[in-house]
C-alpha cells in the first residue's frame, strides 16, 4: 500500500520552494547522489511511500554550506562564561516570568504529572527559542537532507532523522518543504529533533493534535514529559555548589557527566557539597570555565536528565541559571 503527502504539496509549493533557495545552496540533483536513491527506496519499501511524490519532495530541498559551517562552530563550544551570557540574561528571565504566567495553568499542570520543576520547563522553552520567538529560519528538509549527504561524520544519525522528519509531517498533514527549525533539523517552540517529536511529542491541551510549532501548551506539557522519560526525579536536587580539596578531585572529574559515585565516595576525593546531602545520592563533578578560572558543581541526576535534551554540560547550566532567575522573577512580583 502506498501513501501520499498531503495534498497542500503541489508543484506550486514546490516552485516557490525552490525560488527561495538561501544564496549559496545549492538545488539537490537527485541523480548525483546514490545515498539518496537507495534511501527513497527504503522509505517506499519500509513505509509505503510513494517514490515519485519523494522525488518531488526533494525537487525543493537544497544542499546549504551554511548548514554545515554552523555545525562546524556550535555555540555550546564557547566558554562557559561567554556561552552564560547569550542565555541568563535580565530580559530572558523577565521574558520567562511572563511565560510561566500567561500559562501558570498548565505549567502547574505538568509539573504534577511529570514531576518536573516549572522553571525547568520554562527555561528550556526559554533557552531554544526564547520562548517561541525564534524557533529557526532554516528548512528542515534542507537541513537533514544537507547533513544526510554532505556530513559523513554523523551521516547515519541524520539519516534516520530525515526518515523521522518524512514520516511526522505524513502524520500531522504537514507540509514538508514549509517546515522550518534550526540549522541541526530541530522544530517547534522546543526543538525536538524529528524522532523525539514523534515518540515524546504530548497533545497536553486535549485537541487531538501534537502540535509543537505553534502550540504552546503542547511544548509544555512536552517538554516535561521529555524530562520524564530520561530520568528526572520528582523533588531530588538539580545541581549544587561544590567545594574542593586536594588535588584527587581530578580523576572524578574524567567521570563524565553522568552521576557515578555517591556523595560519601565524593568526599573521599575531596569533593564535597556546600549544602549537606544524602551521602548516598550520586553526582558528577561539572567544571566550567569561568572569568577567573574554573567553576565547580555537583550535578544530580536531574542535571543529567536536562543534558539528554542537549548533550552539554553548558547548556544545562544555562538552562539552571536562567531557571533560577526566572522563578526570581516570579517570587519578586507574582502578578506582574
Amino acid at each position: 500500500m502506498h501513501f501520499s503527502f498531503p495534498g497542500r504539496l503541489s508543484i506550486g509549493c514546490i516552485v516557490l520552494a525552490m525560488l527561495a533557495i538561501a544564496p549559496g545552496a545549492q538545488a539537490l540533483e537527485f541523480r548525483k547522489y546514490p545515498a539518496l536513491r537507495s534511501f527513497t527506496a527504503e522509505m517506499t519499501e519500509k513505509h509505503g511511500f510513494s517514490a515519485k511524490q519523494l522525488q518531488r519532495v526533494f525537487r525543493c530541498a537544497a544542499i546549504r554550506p551554511d548548514i554545515i559551517e554552523a555545525m562546524e562552530r556550535p555555540r555550546e563550544l564557547l566558554p562557559w562564561h561567554e556561552y552564560r551570557k547569550i542565555f541568563v540574561t535580565e530580559d530572558s528571565a523577565k521574558r520567562g516570568a511572563r511565560f510561566w504566567q500567561e500559562h501558570a495553568e498548565d505549567i502547574s499542570r505538568a509539573q504534577e504529572r511529570y514531576g518536573v520543576l516549572p522553571e525547568i520547563i520554562v527555561a528550556i522553552i526559554g533557552v531554544e527559542t526564547r520562548y517561541g520567538r525564534n524557533p529557526g529560519n532554516h528548512s528542515i528538509l534542507d537541513a537533514l537532507t544537507t547533513l544526510t549527504l554532505e556530513y559523513p561524520s554523523r551521516a547515519a544519525f541524520f539519516r534516520e532523522e530525515l526518515a523521522e522528519f518524512l514520516l511526522l509531517t505524513r502524520e500531522t498533514d504537514i507540509d514538508p518543504c514549509r517546515v522550518k527549525g534550526s540549522y541541526a533539523g530541530a522544530m517547534g517552540l522546543p526543538q525536538f529533533m524529528p524522532s523525539n517529536y514523534r515518540r515524546l511529542a504530548v497533545d497536553f491541551d486535549g485537541d487531538g493534535k501534537r502540535n509543537l510549532l505553534d502550540n504552546p501548551v503542547d511544548a509544555i506539557g512536552s517538554v516535561a514529559h521529555y524530562l520524564h522519560n530520561n530520568g528526572w526525579e520528582t523533588g531530588a536536587p538539580v545541581i549544587e555548589a561544590a567545594r574542593l580539596e586536594g588535588t584527587l578531585y581530578f580523576w572524578v572529574e574524567k567521570l563524565g557527566l553522568k552521576p557515578a559515585l555517591s556523595v560519601r565516595q565524593l568526599a573521599g576525593y575531596g569533593v564535597f557539597p556546600r549544602r549537606r546531602e544524602n551521602p548516598e545520592r550520586r553526582a558528577a563533578l561539572i567544571s566550567l570555565e569561568g572569568e577567573d578560572g574554573p567553576v565547580y558543581r555537583l550535578g544530580y541526576n536531574n542535571f543529567y536528565a536536562i543534558t539528554r535534551y542537549n548533550l552539554n554540560k553548558r547548556y544545562a547550566m544555562a538552562v539552571v541559571e536562567l531557571g533560577e532567575l526566572i522563578r526570581q522573577r516570579m517570587e519578586e512580583n507574582p502578578s506582574s
